[in-house]
């Protein structure tokens, strides 16, 4: 977690934040962003014993000739996974069973995934569950007899988020919603099961699509709210809390304008219109904190808005690293796809699934012609777990990867790696890039294949205990291979202590331990 230091809170990674936070911007423009701050200026030492180590930005490396390369999520061939087959998911004009943003996450204790999304065209929100993650079933429940519906009333924009460490059991799941109420307005509801909800707290609004996330790492509660800025268009305002229900209760000055779409975001050539942030969604994943990014690129008269998903990443919980704008998660161009328009994510963003990562999103067939939704579908995304990003060597040339200063706690040095016809050799090395004894690259036992959890070891040095509490630094040499991520673990299962987004199957919670 966070420690207080002499400028500031000091987070699990080293950065330390400054005395004001967060940052206040008074405005966002079509520039992008400066690089975050904790890139320009990486502490001297960076501690690693939360989660696995992505490779996504330069945050750990100190030099290196491997490339790098970022990777799309793709769609499953089983999506869409859920599609509006119920009568009271056929009001609102369009048939309607996605979530917007709403939350799909894993139950442990039940051994469900659990799904709230939106049933029927801004009619109601509905609740399902599954065993596998594909095959959905909507129970008839009691808040609407013989139906899945948990709360009635016409709703936009709607965010469930479960918290398992809630003392009070009547606020074990909370949601934001925006939803009409007699007028249009943004309110937080809490529940014992996700099932029975409570009447909402009304809170201030900014418009239609507010969402909001726990972040574990400084163990606050995050609005992401939509906004408006001159020049910009839908971008989002940021506030946070250590109370869920804080944003209830606020009536200050607006708050701090956060981040939006830019000049780096590209425009669709046959509607020429500068993208705009349409949402953002985030969640604690490994060691960053991941976002989907919804980005709108027009409206265009004929089919539904082409919104995609996009993804950036954080170390510090406000400043945003996007190296790539290509569509993440995207729509499909052939007309009459589910997933023809407005693709968009789920709360909770992703789930671990064995060694892949699941995305449940939001998609619209759209109706010929027209601007209309028309069938309104749920899809799954997967993508390699922590395969955002790798480094990566080709067969003929051997790259390294040599890190920044690093301590841990753990014995155990692990990797994320496909090299099934190359080789990975770890040197560890002092500061100054010496190799230590017992851990040069030549005793050093190659690691080779593909997984998702593969050891390192040497064979003079049975762990890395007697280097714990360091600093050292990793000196990853590479052929014909790709690197994804490294950690140390404190056992031989290979656990991170890392998050796990919205959980997963084989996980007792949405830590790796």
């Amino acid at each position: 977690m966070a420690t207080m230091g002499r400028c500031g809170e000091v987070l699990y990674n080293g950065i330390t934040l400054p005395d004001a936070w967060p940052p206040h911007l008074d405005a966002l423009t079509a520039e992008p962003l400066p690089v975050p701050p904790y890139l320009a200026s990486p502490p001297e030492v960076i501690p690693i014993d939360m989660g696995r180590q992505l490779l996504v930005d330069d945050f750990l490396v100190e030099r290196t000739t491997l490339s790098r390369t970022y990777h799309n999520a793709t769609y499953h061939p089983a999506s869409p996974v859920l599609m509006p087959d119920r009568p009271w998911e056929n009001e609102g004009g369009h048939p309607c069973a996605m979530p917007f943003s709403d939350g799909v996450w894993y139950d442990p204790a039940e051994g469900l995934f659990r799904m709230w999304y939106m049933g029927g065209y801004c009619a109601a929100t509905c609740y399902a569950t599954s065993r596998d993650g594909i095959h959905w079933v909507k129970p008839e429940l009691d808040v609407v007899p013989g139906t899945n519906i948990v709360l009635q009333g016409t709703r936009d924009s709607n965010t469930v988020w479960p918290d398992p460490d809630e003392a009070d059991p009547t606020e074990r799941f909370k949601m934001v919603q925006f939803a009409n109420d007699g007028d249009w307005r943004l309110g937080m509801r809490c529940s014992s099961d996700g099932i029975h909800w409570s009447t909402a707290q009304p809170c201030p609004s900014f418009g239609d699509r507010g969402t909001f996330f726990f972040n574990p790492f400084r163990n606050v509660w995050v609005q992401s709210l939509r906004a408006d800025c001159p020049g910009v268009g839908r971008c989002r305002r940021y506030f946070e809390s250590r109370d869920a229900f804080g944003w209830c209760g606020y009536a200050g000055a607006p708050p701090t304008y956060w981040v939006g779409a830019d000049s780096l975001d590209p425009v669709r050539p046959e509607l020429g219109t500068p993208p705009q942030l349409y949402n953002l969604d985030c969640v604690a994943y490994e060691s960053v904190l991941l976002g989907l990014f919804s980005i709108w690129y027009g409206q265009p008269q004929d089919r539904p808005k082409p919104n995609e998903i996009c993804v950036g990443f954080s170390r510090d919980g406000f400043h945003w690293w996007r190296p790539s704008r290509e569509a993440f998660i995207g729509v499909s161009e052939r007309r009459g796809d589910w997933n023809w328009g407005n693709v968009q994510s789920a709360g909770g963003c992703l789930l671990v699934v064995g060694d892949e990562l699941w995305f449940y999103v939001s998609g619209r067939a759209g109706v010929e012609g027209s601007a209309g939704s028309g069938v309104c579908s749920t899809g799954l995304a997967v993508l390699r777990r922590d395969g955002f990003c790798s480094m990566d060597a080709p067969a003929y040339v051997t790259g390294e990867l040599l890190t920044r200063p690093v301590t841990f706690g753990g014995r155990h040095l692990f990797v994320n790696l496909a090299a099934p016809d190359g080789s990975l050799r770890v040197e560890v090395t002092d500061v100054d890039g010496s190799a230590l004894p017992g851990f040069s690259a030549e005793e050093c036992v190659p690691v080779r294949g593909d997984s998702t959890r593969a050891e390192v070891r040497w064979t003079t040095s049975g762990n890395l205990s007697a280097l714990a509490g360091g600093p050292v630094r990793f000196r990853f040499l590479l052929r014909g291979g790709s690197l994804y991520s490294f950690w140390v673990s404190a056992d031989e299962r290979g656990t991170s202590r890392g998050y796990l987004g919205a959980g997963g199957p084989g996980y007792a919670s949405r830590v790796d331990e």
